[in-house]
């Protein structure tokens, strides 16, 4: 992967930067506040997205307001640690909508989940029928979030700026 300082300059990580905080612009609001025009903003959007740099625009939605009120970090350590065995869990994990993240990890846990359910009774009913029904998981320890201090899903730029 080529240096992201070779592909990236200040006009193009100022327009990362809006955008990471709003995707809702529109080109010509994000042309004006980074100072370009409207043509070379909206080519600069397009390389990015070409090369892989901007992924997605989603819709960041309140967990509470669909009634999603528990927030659970899941470590889960396998019986073995062979491709195989990974691959059956990750492919067990990816199929549920409520694991909103799954990270293989080092350390005492094999893999680190966050889980977002409506109660204590469905995070019960996903343990049992889900989690400890994939073969080969050894151990499960759940965490549940009291409150939740930050959450972003915008990424640092502050090192690429020159």
């Amino acid at each position: 992967m080529p240096d992201p300082r070779s592909i990236l300059d200040e006009g193009s990580l100022r327009i990362l930067d809006l955008l990471q905080n709003n995707s809702e612009l529109s080109n010509a609001e994000l042309a004006e506040k980074v100072g370009l025009s409207a043509s070379p903003c909206w080519r600069r959007v397009a390389d990015m997205r070409e090369r892989g740099v901007i992924r997605k625009a989603v819709t960041l939605v309140d967990p509470l307001a669909l009634g999603l009120a528990v927030n659970v970090f899941v470590h889960v350590t396998l019986k073995q640690q062979d491709k195989d065995s990974l691959k059956v869990f990750t492919d067990a994990i990816a199929r549920r909508p409520e694991v909103m993240e799954c990270y293989l990890m080092t350390g005492e846990a094999d893999f680190m989940l966050r889980v977002v359910v409506e109660n204590l009774i469905r995070y019960q009913e996903l343990m049992l029928e889900c989690f400890t029904l994939i073969p080969g998981v050894a151990n499960i320890r759940s965490s549940f979030a009291l409150d939740q201090v930050k959450y972003t899903t915008a990424l640092p730029t502050g090192h690429l700026h020159r």
